[in-house]
C-alpha cells in the first residue's frame, strides 16, 4: 500500500517550522517555496496508524481579503449608498505572496489536510480559505473518511503539540461564517461612511490634516469614548469646598495628621461653624483604638485584556505594540497563546511543572523556590469563557534572548504567572479613633504581614509601613493645630490606553484581537494624540467628528450598536443565528441610518466651519492654474492638495513627500505648470502635472500617475522620451531617467522603489531613440565636461550607447543592477499616445506593446 501524504498548514512561517520540528522530532528536511516566503518542511511518519508522508507549511494570515468587484472601488463613480448591496469578491490578501497558487501546487495529491492555524473566530476563518484552495487539488479517497481535519493547541510546547495531533476534530464553520459576516458589516459600512465623509470635508476645509475622514462601526464608539471624557473634562465648573485638619502630637517625636468624619462640606458657613467649636480645643480624646488583618488578593491568570492595560499603564507600550510582541514571544515558543479572554487554569494544566522550569533562574528563581516549598498550590479561581487557556510562560529565557521590549514584557508574564500561584498579600490595619469637640476624627496606618504575591510583582507592592503610636483608650493628646482649608474640586484626566481598554471590553466594543487595532487607528488617523502617561488626547477633528455624529444621529456614536451587532454575530458563530438573516438586518439598518446622515450632513459641517479653515482660506501661492491662469494654493497638510480659488477646483497631489515647481515648464496638454515631487529613501523624485494627475489624459494612464507615466507621443519629460528599460524588480514597471537627478543622475522605476545610479558628474544625459540590438533597451547620450569626464580616452561625448551593453558605459552603472536588467529583453521606453495602433498583432514584450503605437 501506498504512502498517505498529510498536507499541514500553520498560521505563520516561523509557526510552521517550529511545529514541524516537534512532530518530525528534529528529523524534517525543509525546502523554499516559490513565492519566497514560506518553507516547506517534509518527513516521513504515521498518520492514522500507517505510513504517511507528511509536508508542513503556512500561509501568511489571510489567505484571502473581502472587497468590492472593480468598478465600485472608483471613489468618483460610485454612490457610496450603494456599497451597502453592490456585489463583493474574495482577493488575495497579498498578490505578491500568491498564496492560493503556491497551496495548490504544494497540495497536489494529497490524502489529507490538517490545519493548524491559530485556535480564535480569525484562525477559523482562515482555515476555510485554505480549505477552499486546497480541497480541489487534493486525492479523493473511496473510504468515507474524515480527510481535513484541525488542531486545536495553545502553546508551542512539545506535549500540547504532540497532544494535538493525537485529537484532531472538525474545523468549526460556524465560526467561520461569523468572521464572514463580520468583515463584510465593516467593509460595506465603514467604506460607505467615509468615502462621504472624506470627499465631502476634504472638498472643502484644508487643514483637517487626515488622509482618511473614517468612520467604523468599533473605531467610531471607541473614539466616542475619549471625546465624552474630553467633555466632561471641558465642562467641568470647580466647586470650592471646606475640610477641617487637625494635626495632634502623638507623642515626642511623633505628629499625627487626623481626617475629619465629615470629609468635606460645600457651605463655607457651616463649615466655619465647626472650625470655630473646636479650634480653641487643646486636646484630643482617644475614643477608639482597632486594628483588623486585611488581604489584598493575587491577581487572576493572565488574559488578553489585562495584559494589553499593564503593557500600557506599566510598561509604556501601546496596546499594538504588545500585541506584535507577544505573538512573536508565541511563535517562538516562550508563552502561550496571547489571545484569550479565559482567566482560569484548566484542571489538568501542570502547575508545578511550569514553575520548576524557573526554578534556577537569577531573575525569579527565589520567587519561586518560595512558591514550591508551600506544598499545595491553589490559584484563584478565574472565569472559563471556553476558548483558550490563560497566558502562560512555556520556558525559561534569558535576557540576552530578547530586545528590550521583549524581555520587559516576558518578564511581567512571568512574573504575573509566579503572583497568581502565590499567597495573598496580608497587612494589619490600626485605626485610632478621636474626639475633638465632639467631632470625629480618625487615623489609620498599614503593617506588612506577609508579602506574598508583591515579592514578585513588586510594583503592587504596599507603601511602607506607618506604624501607629502606642496610645490607650481614652488618652488625652495634645493639639498642636486645627485648620479650615479651602479646597476646589478637580476634573477626571484625559482617559489612558488602559482605561480605555477597559470601557471597551465592558462595552463589548471590538474582541481581545481588534481592540489594539481600534486604538492604533484613533492615533493613525489623526482622532486623538498619546500624551504624557499614555493618556488618549482627542484632537480638533476626533471632537468635530463625535460632536456631529451627535448631532445627527447618536446611535452613529454610541456602544450599544456595535454590541448589538456582536451579539448576533456570537449567535452565527454558536450556530444559533442564520448567517444571512443577520448580515442583511445589521446592513439594512446602517443604510437607512446613512442615508439619513447623508441628508443631514450640514449639522456635522456647522461644526467643522467653526473648527477648521476653509481650501480658499488655507495654503499658500503655488503654481498656476491651466484653466485660469491665477495661482492655486498648495495645502500641505494631509491630505496635500492644490486648491484654485478662482476656479474652485482641487487637485490632489502625491503623498509622503516634497513638491517644488518644476523649472517654470507647462503640460504640453492643459496648459498647468509641471511640479516635482520628490520622495522616498533614495531620493526618488518624477515631474508631474496637477491636472493629469487626477484626469489621466490617456486611458492606459491611471489616476496618480506621473510624467514618468504619461505616454504624450512628443513630451520631452513623458515615458515616449524617457523610458529606458524593463525594471528587473517587478513585473510592470519600466525604468526612466530622472531628468531632475544630475548630476547624480539615476534611472528610477514608475512602479516601484528601484533607483539605478548612473553616469555620475555627467553634465547632459538624454534617451536616444535608437535601441540595442542587444538587449532593446533604449540608447543613451552622454556628454561630460572635459575636467570631469570618466569616458575613456578623455572623451566628453558619447551617442546612441546602451548603458548596460556598451562597454564605454557599463562600468557607469550601478553594478548590482546592470546584469539583471540587461537579462530582461523588451526593455524600450516608448510611450503611446490615445487610441492608435488598434487592431495590429500583440507584440511580445511589454515595450515593443508601447512602441507599437508609433511605429
Amino acid at each position: 500500500m501506498s504512502k498517505s501524504t498529510v498536507f499541514m498548514v500553520a498560521e505563520k512561517p516561523s509557526l510552521a517550522a517550529s511545529l514541524a520540528k516537534i512532530l518530525s522530532n528534529n528529523s524534517c528536511h525543509s525546502r523554499k517555496g516559490f513565492n519566497g516566503a514560506c518553507s516547506i518542511h517534509e518527513w516521513n511518519g504515521s498518520f492514522k496508524g500507517q505510513s504517511a508522508f507528511f509536508k508542513m507549511t503556512s500561509v501568511c494570515g489571510h489567505v484571502m481579503s473581502l472587497d468590492f468587484t472593480g468598478r465600485y472601488n472608483n471613489w468618483d463613480s460610485v454612490d457610496p449608498v450603494e456599497l451597502f448591496t453592490c456585489p463583493t469578491e474574495k482577493k488575495e490578501a497579498t498578490p505578491k505572496l500568491k498564496m492560493p497558487a503556491f497551496l495548490s501546487q504544494e497540495a497536489k495529491g494529497s490524502n489529507y489536510l490538517v490545519l493548524w492555524l491559530d485556535c480564535d473566530k480569525e484562525g477559523e476563518n482562515i482555515c476555510f480559505e485554505v480549505i477552499n484552495e486546497v480541497e480541489p487539488v487534493m486525492a479523493r479517497s473511496h473510504r468515507r473518511e474524515q480527510f481535513i481535519l484541525r488542531a486545536k493547541f495553545s502553546a508551542i510546547t512539545e506535549k500540547d503539540i504532540k497532544a494535538a495531533m493525537n485529537c484532531l476534530v472538525s474545523p468549526n464553520e460556524n465560526e467561520s461564517k461569523s468572521v464572514d459576516a463580520r468583515q463584510e458589516i465593516d467593509l460595506r459600512i465603514g467604506c460607505a461612511f467615509t468615502r462621504f465623509q472624506t470627499r465631502f470635508f476634504q472638498g472643502k476645509y484644508g487643514n483637517l490634516d487626515s488622509t482618511l475622514i473614517s468612520y467604523g462601526p468599533c473605531q467610531t464608539p471607541t473614539l466616542g469614548f475619549c471625546v465624552e471624557r474630553h467633555d466632561t473634562i471641558k465642562t467641568f465648573q470647580p466647586e470650592p469646598f471646606w475640610l477641617i485638619q487637625v494635626s495632634v502630637q502623638a507623642t515626642e517625636f511623633r505628629k499625627l495628621v487626623l481626617e475629619w468624619e465629615r470629609v468635606r462640606l460645600f457651605d463655607r458657613e457651616v463649615a466655619s461653624t465647626f472650625h470655630q467649636k473646636i479650634k480653641d480645643c487643646k486636646q484630643a480624646k482617644v475614643t477608639g483604638i482597632s486594628q483588623k488583618e486585611k488581604v489584598k488578593q493575587r491577581p487572576q491568570a493572565l488574559n488578553t485584556v489585562e495584559l494589553m492595560r499593564v503593557a500600557s499603564s506599566g510598561l509604556g507600550m501601546s496596546p499594538h505594540s504588545a500585541m506584535i510582541i507577544a505573538e512573536r514571544l508565541y511563535t517562538q515558543g516562550y508563552i502561550s497563546y496571547p489571545r484569550t479572554e479565559t482567566t482560569h487554569y484548566p484542571e489538568n494544566f501542570d502547575i508545578i511543572g511550569v514553575l520548576k522550569q524557573f526554578r534556577q533562574s537569577p531573575d525569579f528563581g527565589a520567587d519561586v523556590r518560595d512558591v514550591l516549598s508551600q506544598g499545595s498550590i491553589h490559584p484563584r479561581k478565574g472565569q472559563d469563557v471556553g476558548d483558550h487557556p490563560p497566558i502562560t510562560p512555556m520556558t525559561l529565557a534569558s535576557r540576552e534572548a530578547f530586545d528590550h521590549d521583549s524581555w520587559r514584557l516576558y518578564d511581567y508574564i512571568v512574573r504575573h504567572f509566579i503572583g497568581t500561584v502565590s499567597p495573598d498579600c496580608k497587612y494589619l490595619v490600626t485605626r485610632i479613633d478621636f474626639d475633638v469637640g465632639h467631632e470625629s476624627f480618625s487615623v489609620s496606618g498599614k503593617k506588612l504581614l506577609d508579602a506574598g504575591f508583591t515579592r514578585t510583582m513588586h510594583w503592587q507592592a504596599l507603601s511602607p509601613d506607618e506604624h501607629m503610636p502606642d496610645l490607650k483608650l481614652n488618652q488625652m493628646i495634645p493639639i498642636n493645630e486645627v485648620k479650615l482649608i479651602e479646597r476646589l474640586t478637580s476634573p477626571p484626566d484625559y482617559l489612558t490606553e488602559s482605561e480605555l481598554i477597559t470601557l471597551m471590553e465592558k462595552h463589548g466594543i471590538g474582541t481581545d484581537a481588534s481592540i489594539p487595532v481600534h486604538i492604533n487607528n484613533i492615533s493613525q488617523r489623526n482622532y486623538v494624540t498619546v500624551g504624557s502617561g499614555r493618556k488618549l488626547i482627542p484632537t480638533a477633528l476626533g471632537i468635530s467628528l463625535v460632536h456631529g455624529y451627535r448631532r445627527i444621529d447618536p446611535q452613529l456614536v454610541l456602544p450599544t450598536m456595535r454590541s448589538a451587532v456582536e451579539e448576533q454575530l456570537n449567535l452565527i458563530a454558536k450556530g444559533r443565528g442564520n448567517y444571512d438573516e443577520i448580515l442583511h438586518h445589521a446592513l439594512e439598518i446602517f443604510r437607512l441610518k446613512f442615508i439619513y446622515f447623508v441628508q443631514h450632513i450640514e449639522s456635522m459641517d456647522h461644526l467643522f466651519e467653526d473648527t477648521f479653515s476653509t481650501l480658499s482660506q488655507s495654503g499658500r501661492n503655488f503654481s498656476r492654474c491651466g484653466a485660469c491662469r491665477r495661482f492655486m494654493k498648495l495645502v500641505a497638510s494631509k491630505p496635500a492638495r492644490l486648491h484654485c480659488p478662482n476656479c474652485d477646483a482641487t487637485y490632489s497631489l502625491p503623498a509622503g513627500g516634497s513638491f517644488k515647481l518644476f523649472n517654470e515648464l507647462k503640460c504640453p496638454l492643459d496648459d498647468f505648470e509641471l511640479l516635482l515631487w520628490v520622495g522616498g529613501p533614495n531620493g526618488k523624485g518624477y515631474p508631474f502635472c496637477p491636472y493629469c494627475y487626477v484626469y489621466p489624459p490617456f486611458r492606459e494612464m491611471k489616476k496618480g500617475s506621473g510624467c514618468n507615466q504619461c505616454t504624450h507621443p512628443s513630451c520631452a519629460y513623458g515615458l515616449n522620451a524617457t523610458g529606458v528599460a524593463s525594471c528587473g524588480e517587478c513585473p510592470n514597471g519600466i525604468l526612466v531617467l530622472d531628468p531632475t537627478s544630475g548630476p547624480k543622475w539615476q534611472l528610477a522605476c514608475n512602479q516601484c522603489q528601484v533607483v539605478i545610479k548612473i553616469c555620475e558628474d555627467a553634465n547632459k544625459l538624454s534617451v536616444a531613440n535608437s535601441t540595442c540590438p542587444e538587449c532593446d533597451a533604449r540608447q543613451m547620450i552622454v556628454e561630460y565636461r572635459p575636467e570631469k569626464t570618466k569616458l575613456a580616452n578623455g572623451l566628453t561625448k558619447i551617442k546612441d550607447a546602451c548603458i548596460f551593453c556598451s562597454p564605454e558605459l557599463s562600468d557607469l552603472v550601478e553594478k548590482r543592477y546592470a546584469s539583471h536588467a540587461k537579462s530582461k529583453r523588451g526593455g524600450r521606453g516608448r510611450g503611446r499616445g490615445r487610441g492608435r495602433g488598434r487592431g495590429r498583432a500583440k507584440p511580445k514584450d511589454k515595450m515593443a506593446q508601447l512602441a507599437a503605437y508609433f511605429v
